[in-house]
């Protein structure tokens, strides 16, 4: 799907039927925002072969031991959903390995009401099952269970409570020191070595990498821990949002997963060409400065081309659709109200599953703390009308 949409993007702008005032302004702001991203489906690709040869070296060197399942990565993040909005640079790749709990092992999400945290936080506990029993108990496993403390100590590793939580709760920094440490080590293991240095990068909650060519070109990679709640596509994630810190053993709600797979679900069902891709970066290009996040505009994006068919996403109505993503935004500036996206949609394509607590639920206001400041919401308007 990105290859397909890289190639559009690669293609002639220039259509008969765009009006050609509409085509000499697309021309301008291309050149005055730099709006071509390009190779972002072959540098994912890269990411996502360095990322799973990595994994299956790890699987190899932990196979006897009781760390967390690093299940396949999982590409989110504008990078990987096709429009970036930085300069070629300043790309992240960011990717999700969801974690698994090892043998003997089970996870439990609880609630976190430890923290005034505007995203919905948990934390994850790991509770020893029984293995002696089951339909294939493991006969070269110990039960945590149901053997004595010596007989675990003599004969078998640490669980994870005892290397990667604190208290009965997974870890987040321990977890990232763990990959860090073993990314290190298992460089030299894989083929990418042969073709880039890599620099581990300091991170908290998160593996950032640097890799850099001989040539002196460099590729950011960011791998973010997760897990699944229950089977759908809402995940938890190590890696918080804010500037604010919270605890290590609080893992925050993440819809990154849910997201890609709707540019991906839109990337199948648009024309030829589709423009919302280039949309989304023609408008955060717009909006540098404003004090608008990102994902502000992405979520005004995704509510569009649910209420906008998307035959009206052909490239010839960029410069319309630019405009009515302008306006939206507007109107909810006016209203100190953005709707969050996966929250009570019924305009959600089946493909997204979304946990069951979702349908209903009051949704998030994106813009609450605008609700709750008139100033900020005066000096917000100011900016985005300055523009």
């Amino acid at each position: 799907v990105h290859e397909v949409d890289n190639r559009r993007d690669s293609e002639s702008e220039e259509s008969e039927e765009e009006n050609p005032a509409d085509r000499n302004m697309i021309w301008v702001f291309s050149r005055r925002f730099q709006l071509s991203v390009p190779k972002l489906a072959s540098r994912r690709r890269v990411v996502q072969e360095l990322l799973s040869d990595l994994l299956r070296v790890s699987h190899n060197l932990f196979s006897d031991s009781f760390f967390p399942v690093l299940e396949p990565v999982i590409g989110v993040g504008s990078a990987c959903e096709g429009w970036s909005p930085h300069k070629e640079e300043d790309i992240v790749y960011c990717m999700f390995v969801p974690l698994k709990p090892p043998r003997g092992h089970a996870f439990h999400l609880e609630p976190d009401c430890t923290g005034e945290i505007p995203q919905t936080s948990m934390r994850v506990r790991v509770e020893l099952v029984c293995t002696c029993t089951g339909e294939q108990p493991d006969q070269n496993m110990l039960c945590f269970l149901h053997h004595s403390e010596q007989e675990l100590k003599r004969n078998q590793v640490a669980s994870l409570l005892h290397t990667l939580c604190t208290g009965p709760y997974l870890d987040g920094e321990k977890i990232a020191l763990w990959f860090q440490t073993f990314v290190v080590s298992a460089w030299s293991m894989v083929p990418q070595s042969r073709r880039y240095s890599m620099k581990v990068l300091p991170s908290y909650r998160s593996c950032k990498m640097k890799l850099m060519k001989a040539s002196g070109r460099s590729l950011f990679v960011e791998t973010v821990f997760s897990v699944q709640q229950g089977d759908s596509d809402i995940f938890l994630s190590s890696q918080p949002t804010e500037a604010h810190l919270p605890p290590s053993t609080t893992w925050l709600e993440s819809y990154a997963v849910a997201e890609a797979k709707f540019f991906r679900h839109v990337a199948m069902q648009a024309p030829p060409r589709s423009c919302h891709l280039k949309c989304l970066r023609l408008c955060a290009r717009i909006l540098e400065g404003s004090g608008l996040s990102i994902y502000a505009l992405k979520t005004t994006v995704m509510h569009l081309l649910t209420l906008i068919p998307l035959s009206e996403w052909q490239h010839k109505y960029l410069m319309m659709r630019v405009d009515d993503t302008m306006r939206y935004l507007r109107c909810c500036l006016e209203e100190k109200r953005l709707k969050h996206f996966f929250f009570d949609n019924e305009d959600m394509p089946q493909e997204i599953s979304l946990p069951p607590a979702f349908q209903g639920a009051q949704p998030l206001n994106l813009f609450q703390h605008l609700a709750q400041d008139p100033a900020a919401q005066t000096e917000a308007l100011k900016k985005f009308d300055d523009l």
